[in-house]
């Protein structure tokens, strides 16, 4: 076994790595970039090396950097993680030329299946059952138009050297192929270098099932087994569980067996995971398993795997590496119950995921019995450097229903403010009637937008709560000054407090009276800008009651209307985000000497939703848009986001061009709505 081994990422897989490496007695060196000096990670190793700036580029992906940090230190291993050079062949073969040992494949593996064209062919030459598709040296737009064409729409456009969704664009019509082509290919070139595609058949209801393997670079292969990926957002994973749900005997073995072989093809060593559609569909047909792409490194979900046979995937890859070998038989490797692992990311559903940043204000993960692996804490900043990911929350039980019904129990507890998050978003899905069935696909989202997307109203509860936190806050802040604290009392009349307060995007002023113990409200809603527009008049004036008191670990007991309930404030914003059960709220306080206008939008304008740079202008200044349509796009994150009208308007102007670098709420285009 090594004595020390670097540990060339970030987050929490380099917490996760640090943990076993510790628990083996190996020493561990972190590397971190400028926006990582105060990271978890850091002080999760034994011993840490400053790499370079934020960006990725000139830290985490630098390979002079991360040698350099190897040889400083004496480490004999290098362990990837996964993203960042963990399936970079080139940092591999100079690892092994230096003499340091990677964690991982040899390189030659790597490189064999860093292509997906590449690792179609070879597969293809093993009988590995692939998809329907054309991954030739021809990469012009009117050959991709024939493939696809010959192959039948809908299809798949996926970069050669892509991986985690990017670079990848489903294609309903062949007018909307050239289109998403280009996308595609900035979007890979930027994230990959590589700007190289192949098409394949689109499955519509396919299910993404993938398997785990691990391989001692002698020709012996073992699987752990299978994983179901199918939900997915921006064809990233969200939700993951092992083993997959409602899947027949016969079509497991075949995933199994061809996961075995697809490693062996290629004599794998170390941690890989192979991965496959399955169309259930053609349950009678012999290919109605599709390989994918075989993943060279350790998988985000490989905990699911590691709950249900109980073993430590990390000491496996250590073991290997160090040239032991398979620490089991593939008889000896056994399963037990179920596992579930839901993505907690930094991101906002209801903008098509886009990523969220800002500083997390709290940060409260389940306590229960889930496990957590998370690489960030309270008070720390959600960059746009690297992926938003918070935490990974891990289930396990006897049975699929106990594993599901913990994991919505842990969702329930987590409470986060200061980003935007999609705890709701999933817990919304584990509760889902259909995916409690195990009816699960790679259209799941898209076919069930209504029951997911929909967020409870602002109710008296919320109102309640956020204004139960407003006032035993305003105190501390305020001091004893009636009227800083926005509060006066006449005689013989109640003591009485006025907030300005906006939800659901609209303002409104609450005035609280003590009464005897209780709290009446009088909430008196102010019209939206676009109601003013259409002349409609402010909605009536809401009344109602509420008690309150302290509870413990900042919990607020309340009662309205005779119904009892605990809720949580956070400040978020200009405001605070109210929590109760599995849902949240945000609730704002604008400052009433502002004016509420200075607290919305100005309308006529589009600005960046995160820093990142403009990639594309749509249009021209004059031209006519309408609602929805593309005003530019912009590169953040990793991702491209296309900014589209909000109205049917004209382009006054563009205020970047392309290649352009971007701050979070730059004003990028001045948009006037048409008349």
């Amino acid at each position: 076994m090594f004595n020390k081994i670097l540990i060339a990422n970030r987050g929490e897989i380099a917490v996760r790595v640090a943990r076993t490496a510790r628990r083996l007695g190996v020493r561990t060196v972190a590397v971190y970039s400028d926006a990582d000096a105060g990271a978890p990670h850091v002080r999760a190793c034994d011993e840490a090396v400053h790499i370079g700036p934020a960006a990725a580029a000139q830290s985490y992906l630098s390979t002079d950097n991360i040698l350099d940090a190897v040889k400083h230190t004496g480490a004999q291993a290098v362990h990837p993680g996964y993203g960042f050079l963990s399936e970079n062949a080139a940092f591999a073969a100079a690892l092994e030329k230096a003499g340091v040992a990677f964690i991982g494949p040899r390189a030659g593996t790597i490189r064999a299946m860093g292509s997906k064209s590449a690792a179609k062919d070879l597969m293809e030459a093993a009988k590995v059952p692939t998809t329907p598709g054309y991954q030739g040296a021809d990469q012009s737009v009117a050959t991709f138009k024939r493939e696809a064409k010959r192959i039948g729409y809908p299809v798949l456009l996926k970069a050669t050297a892509g991986g985690g969704g990017k670079g990848m664009r489903m294609v309903e019509k062949a007018s909307d192929l050239e289109d998403a082509f280009q996308s595609a290919q900035r979007e890979a070139k930027s994230a990959f270098g590589d700007d190289r595609f192949l098409i394949e058949k689109y499955v519509a209801r396919a299910r993404h099932v993938e398997v785990q393997i691990f391989g001692d670079g002698q020709g012996n292969v073992v699987h752990m087994f299978e994983r179901d990926c199918s939900v997915q957002r921006r064809h990233q994973k969200i939700i993951e569980e092992a083993p997959a749900p409602n899947l027949a005997a016969a079509i497991r073995e075949k995933l199994l067996r061809a996961g075995v072989e697809a490693g062996k093809a290629v004599n794998y060593r170390g941690a890989g995971t192979v991965e496959f559609l399955y169309d259930p569909g053609s349950e009678a047909g012999g290919d109605n398993v599709y390989f994918m792409e075989m993943n060279t490194r350790l998988q985000v979900e490989h905990p699911i795997s590691e709950a249900i046979t109980g073993l430590d995937f990390v000491e496996w890859q250590l073991r290997i590496a160090a040239g032991e070998g398979l620490p089991l038989a593939q008889s000896d490797i056994t399963e037990h119950g179920h596992a579930f692992e839901a993505r907690l990311y930094a991101e906002n559903p209801d903008q098509n995921f886009a990523p969220s940043i800002g500083t997390l204000t709290m940060l409260r993960l389940p306590d229960n019995d889930a496990r957590i692996d998370s690489g960030v804490e309270e008070g720390q900043d959600v960059t746009p450097y690297y992926d938003p990911m918070i935490a990974k929350i891990i289930t396990h039980g006897d049975s699929r229903d106990i594993a599901l019904a913990r994991l919505r129990a842990a969702l329930s507890q987590t409470r986060i403010a200061g980003v935007e998050t999609n705890v709701q978003f999933l817990h919304a899905l584990a509760a889902d009637a259909d995916f409690v069935a195990g009816k699960v696909s790679t259209r799941y989202i898209d076919e069930h937008e209504v029951t997911l997307f929909h967020r409870t109203p602002v109710d008296a509860r919320v109102l309640s709560a956020a204004l139960y936190a407003r006032h035993l806050q305003c105190p501390a802040e305020c001091g004893d000054d009636p009227w800083e604290a926005l509060t006066g009392f006449r005689l013989n009349r109640p003591q009485k407090a006025v907030y300005w307060i906006s939800y659901d995007g609209a303002p409104a002023l609450a005035t609280l009276y003590n009464r005897e113990g209780a709290i009446d409200v009088v909430l008196e809603p102010n019209a939206s800008a676009a109601a003013r527009r259409e002349g409609d008049a402010a909605a009536p004036a809401i009344e109602f009651s509420f008690t309150g008191e302290r509870g413990t670990d900042g919990a607020m007991l309340l009662t309205v209307d005779g119904a009892s309930f605990t809720a949580f404030a956070a400040p978020h914003a200009e405001g605070a985000r109210i929590f109760i059960d599995a849902d949240h709220w945000d609730i704002a306080f604008p400052n009433p000497l502002a004016g509420i206008a200075a607290h919305h939008s100005s309308e006529g304008s589009l600005t960046a939703p995160m820093p990142g740079v403009v990639t594309l202008l749509s249009a021209k200044p004059g031209e006519a848009i309408a609602a929805g349509e593309a005003l530019l796009v912009m590169e953040a994150m990793k991702m491209e986001h296309a900014i589209k009208a909000p109205y049917d308007g004209v382009i006054k102007a563009y205020r970047f061009a392309p290649g352009d670098q971007v701050n979070d709420g730059d004003l990028l285009v001045e948009f006037e709505e048409r008349a």
